[in-house]
């Protein structure tokens, strides 16, 4: 019976579908983590996370388990056994997987019991869920495997302990969200003061559409105790080193590190969600509107940061009611990016539309101009190849304050669930700092004036968002009651100690804008409640919270 175990720890990115590139790449980490006794890999790091739909494709299965089979073949060579994430198919089930291969065979398997079906998670559409799992025994241990969410909820790990588990191994593919990092210490230090046993959290990292993986992994000592802290965003590799007395099996490797803060982290989940999202849909950069306003600059900035200036076009697409001011600005935003600047005037689009529409006034004038500058755009991804980069923001698309087929059209925001106050909080942090693996500037991103002066779409003279919205300060705590608390108008009104009429009047803006926001790109999620997978609200609904008609007598 071993009384001293090494376990190597991978951090590994994925890619969802790339069997053979998966796997190529955990081979590469069982080569790495010679010496090793056992080696531990992210939830389905074969397949990637989240497969969603692909589960269900028979062909997709089936190529899963042959690559599967390859993987446990290999480790007939010399090397640690290896805990693998995949996806097994029992009559005609499928189940969310971790196999531990030995010497060219499975020694145990884990089927994931406890299945999220919440937010951006709905496994149970995919996965059958597992029987409550039994020890996998191996070299005289027995190891407790629970994956991912049967962490989460208590039953997994309780039953394991009851039946003699000495440690537990969690592999992970828990995506970035605010604060998270602190739900999964509190969660984790509740299975192991509960059950006496360490824990090790293993988590991916990388982008994968609307998600940001941050890894983030660490392990954690029955006392609660974290005892090694692997970096956030980035892929790593630690080999940890455990071993075995009268009170069990503790790890006496010590690694720390600082993970980020806000903004940090949101901003560094900005540019891991497009780096990913960009590079494994083949485009060769991106191409955005620089208005000289702060969503632009910032949407610029993670841009580059994420790309490299080279791949980063800005384009500037002034009509009659721009201001010079706003000239400057784009100009010296693109500068101190180092990326390309160009200036196509819309003025001459906008005459010839208002010679054949000549009736044309109001909003809809204006909405023309944000068109005609989506066609542009469009028309110079189109000859470039570069994606579209929107750069709408939570606040403006909660309340409808956003032109369809206008400066919502793109194929992916970074903005796209960061409230207003969050992209004024994220371009004052950047341009006093430069985030860790950024390609970008070391010094400020976009000019000051940027960022101090009142935000305006410059659709009509004078125009300002105040002039239609109340200020972002008071609209984004609205917002944050009314979206990601799911209260009711009375309730935030009680807690922002606002209007009744005000917090009504937003709501009824939110519930009419789920039209536009089901046309809206993807983009990363960085909140519990994001437009999309996490709240999906009808669009024909008449169910409001605000102060009720009564019904006729």
């Amino acid at each position: 019976m071993a009384d001293r175990l090494k376990i190597a720890l991978a951090q590994m990115n994925q890619r969802v579908g790339d069997l053979a590139g998966n796997a190529a790449a955990m081979l590469e980490m069982r080569r790495r983590a010679k010496g090793a006794d056992l080696l531990l890999c992210p939830e389905l790091q074969i397949v990637g996370y989240p497969p969603e739909d692909l589960v269900l494709k028979p062909e997709f299965v089936r190529r899963v388990h042959e690559c599967t089979d390859e993987l446990i073949a290999a480790t007939v060579e010399p090397g640690p056994a290896m805990l693998i994430g995949t996806i097994v198919n029992e009559g005609g089930q499928n189940f969310n997987t971790m196999l531990l291969a030995d010497g060219g065979r499975v020694i145990g398997r884990t089927f994931k019991h406890e299945l999220p079906n919440y937010g951006t998670f709905d496994e149970k559409r995919i996965f059958t869920p597992g029987p409550l799992p039994d020890p996998i025994e191996w070299r005289g241990i027995k190891l407790g495997v629970p994956v991912c969410e049967d962490m989460w909820l208590e039953p997994v790990c309780a039953h394991l302990a009851e039946l003699g588990a000495e440690l537990f191994l969690v592999p992970h593919g828990s995506p970035y969200e605010l604060d998270k990092n602190l739900t999964r210490e509190r969660l984790a230090r509740a299975r192991t003061t509960s059950t006496g046993l360490p824990v090790v959290f293993l988590n991916r990292v990388g982008g994968q559409d609307e998600l940001a993986f941050d890894g983030s992994s660490f392990v954690m000592h029955p006392d609660g105790e974290i005892v090694v802290q692997m970096p956030d965003w980035d892929e790593a590799f630690l080999m940890t080193e455990w071993v075995r007395d009268a009170d069990g099996w503790r790890c006496e490797t010590r690694c720390a590190h600082d993970l980020d803060a806000f903004p940090a982290d949101v901003y560094r989940a900005m540019m891991v969600a497009l780096r990913d999202y960009v590079g494994r849909n083949g485009f060769p950069g991106v191409i955005l509107g620089l208005s000289g306003g702060i969503d632009n600059a910032l949407s610029a900035a993670v841009a580059v940061d994420a790309l490299g200036p080279d791949n980063v076009r800005g384009v500037m697409l002034p009509s009659k009611y721009t201001s010079e001011e706003s000239l400057e600005d784009a100009r010296e935003c693109a500068r101190l990016l180092g990326c390309r600047h160009d200036v196509v005037s819309i003025a001459p689009a906008v005459e010839s539309v208002a010679q054949m529409l000549p009736d044309m006034s109001g909003l809809a004038a204006e909405n023309v101009q944000a068109r005609l500058r989506m066609v542009a755009l469009m028309a110079l991804s189109n000859s470039s190849g570069e994606m579209l980069l929107t750069t709408g923001n939570k606040s403006e698309m909660s309340v409808g304050y956003a032109t369809l087929y206008g400066d919502m059209a793109g194929g992916y925001s970074v903005l796209k669930d960061a409230y207003k106050t969050t992209v004024f909080a994220l371009s004052r942090w950047r341009n006093a700092n430069k985030p860790d693996g950024a390609l970008g500037p070391d010094g400020p991103a976009m000019p000051a004036r940027v960022i101090t002066k009142p935000p305006t779409a410059e659709l009509r003279p004078g125009q300002k968002d105040e002039d239609s919205l109340p200020p972002y300060s008071l609209l984004d705590r609205i917002l944050e009651g009314l979206v990601d608390k799911e209260m009711s108008v009375k309730e935030v009104a009680n807690t922002t100690g606002e209007d009744v009429a005000l917090v009504a009047d937003i709501e009824s803006k939110l519930l009419k804008a789920e039209y536009k926001r089901r046309q809206a790109p993807p983009g990363v999620k960085i909140g519990s409640r994001n437009f999309g997978r996490d709240r999906r609200y009808p669009i024909s609904n008449f169910f409001h919270t605000g102060p009720q008609t009564k019904l006729p007598r």
